[in-house]
């Protein structure tokens, strides 16, 4: 399954429902919840041991924020990555 999640504050009852396996994408506003001094970033780094994690270039770009500055083994990916991901995926949940 693919979550894109697009909420900030982000729900972290929407993490707890990120199965093993899963995708996520980060997009808009939650991109500033991912990064390394974000609360999240224990919560992040227990999911990625599981599942693949990650943002949209242009909206980390449009924050000002660089791939360093995000959890470590979240993947930074463009929307030609995106729509790989939802070929990949043929069940989608969006979270805004």
């Amino acid at each position: 399954m693919l979550h894109l999640i697009s909420q900030s504050p982000i729900d972290t009852a929407v993490l707890g429902r990120i199965d093993s396996g899963d995708d996520v994408v980060f997009l808009e506003n939650s991109v500033l919840r991912v990064l390394q001094k974000s609360s999240l970033s224990d919560t992040l780094t227990r999911l990625l041991d599981g599942n693949r994690l990650y943002v949209l270039s242009e909206d980390i770009q449009v924050r000002g924020i660089t791939s360093d500055e995000l959890v470590e083994g979240i993947e930074v990916i463009d929307y030609a990555g995106l729509v790989a991901l939802t070929v990949k995926n043929p069940v989608i949940q969006s979270w805004s």
